[in-house]
């Protein structure tokens, strides 16, 4: 049966709020009326209906919708295995869940997952309607869980998963925002001088009709330059960044750029490292949950960042399918670190590939990081040099033309 979140007042003016099952919109409002509550809004929630509108909305729209973050996956899915463990029913689970998260971003995700298993859709089948929160690889895994009678354990497995994935990504998004925002400031410092402080220095200068060095005179023609034409530029930033966002939407363009970040240096190296530990630790996961070789490695080549990469792990799963074995398959790909591969070799003949995965995937990580935090001592001392000299530059270019004044008055 269909839920509806709604919105209602008591007899005694308190606010209320939940989700009610009904056969239809007008039967929900009837049931809350003999619940004597008046309602104010009563909404379907979550469904694959609304996740097809969603999908054609507006650009605005998709970017302002709150979104269900890793943190609040791994813990929505530790509460679910904590429950199933202790002999609740799925839907009653979902339901208890989606209550004490109503106000927030999950808790319509939750509520359409309920209405959609009480219709007598398999949960795995029920979270697929929204693919952006339960990614390919988590919806595989409750699907073998489901299917083996072992979902209180995938499901705790996957909760340590999503959240080693989560603290990951919050390690290299925290070690990329300090150089950003150094970059940033400077960036904002030396346009504010050029627009604001250089025009009234310069101007003393040239009225006193003094030659002006080259460098002063290039000084003066880029203040001059972003004060008449900065909008057009502006303009012509923006123009250019939709349209390389229209590029990148061909799915063939965003597979050649991200085919020369994964081959060309310094770019290479990180890319696949990164890339290949994602697509272990998944694939690790998966098998682990009893998910078969051929569906574990498509899921997971669905979830590696990079579109070429992505791509190359695809067919990987295609030869798989054809009756090669794993190690050989990724050698074929040529685009995965010889370690994993003899990780995978060995797990394949030691009949334990998924333990042998999960080493790899954690050994990746950690070469993931060290790599990061190495690319991000190299960028501070960098960024700092580069604004150094240009604030160098302009600081020449200012005192040149004083010390001539100097030269010319002493003279």
């Amino acid at each position: 049966m269909p839920a509806y979140s709604f919105k209602a007042f008591d007899g005694g003016g308190k606010a209320q709020r939940g989700v009610i099952e009904a056969a239809s919109l007008a039967g929900a409002r009837r049931a809350l009326r003999e619940r004597s509550l008046i309602p104010t809004e009563v909404i379907p929630t979550a469904s694959a209906t609304d996740a097809g509108r969603s999908s054609g909305a507006s650009f605005l729209t998709d970017l302002f919708r709150p979104r269900v973050g890793a943190r609040a996956l791994a813990a929505l899915t530790r509460q679910l295995s904590t429950m199933i463990g202790s002999g609740i029913r799925i839907e009653e689970a979902l339901r208890i869940l989606g209550v004490q998260n109503a106000n927030r971003p999950e808790g319509p995700v939750l509520n359409g997952v309920r209405s959609a298993v009480l219709e007598g859709r398999s949960f795995a089948s029920a979270l697929g309607e929204h693919p952006r929160v339960f990614p390919a690889f988590y919806r595989a895994s409750v699907a073998a869980g489901e299917q083996s009678g072992r979902l209180e354990e995938v499901l705790s497995h996957l909760t340590d998963f999503v959240e080693r994935r989560e603290r990951s990504q919050k390690k290299v998004q925290l070690a990329l925002i300090y150089p950003a925002l150094l970059a940033l400031v400077s960036v904002l410092i030396i346009g504010l001088m050029l627009v604001f402080v250089v025009p009234d220095i310069t101007r003393v200068f040239v009225s006193r009709g003094v030659q002006l060095p080259l460098l002063t005179r290039l000084l003066i023609g880029l203040s001059a330059g972003i004060q008449s034409f900065g909008w057009i530029a502006g303009l012509l930033a923006l123009v250019g960044a939709v349209a390389a966002q229209r590029w990148l939407a061909v799915e063939a363009n965003s597979i050649r750029l991200a085919r020369f970040i994964a081959r060309r240096p310094p770019t290479s190296r990180f890319s696949l490292q990164l890339n290949a530990a994602r697509f272990a630790g998944s694939l690790a996961t998966l098998i682990g949950s009893g998910v078969p070789l051929v569906d574990a490695v498509n899921s997971a080549a669905a979830v590696t960042p990079n579109a070429w990469l992505r791509e190359r792990a695809r067919l990987v799963g295609a030869r798989v399918r054809e009756g090669a074995s794993l190690q050989r398959a990724m050698t074929e790909a040529d685009c995965f670190p010889p370690m994993l591969i003899a990780v995978v070799a060995s797990g394949e003949a030691s009949g334990r590939l998924g333990d042998a995965l999960g080493r790899a995937a954690r050994d990746l990580d950690a070469d993931t990081e060290a790599l990061s935090a190495t690319l991000v001592a190299l960028v501070e001392p960098a960024i700092l040099l580069f604004m150094g000299g240009v604030v160098l530059l302009l600081v020449l270019a200012i005192l040149m033309p004083i010390v001539n004044l100097n030269n010319l008055a002493g003279m």
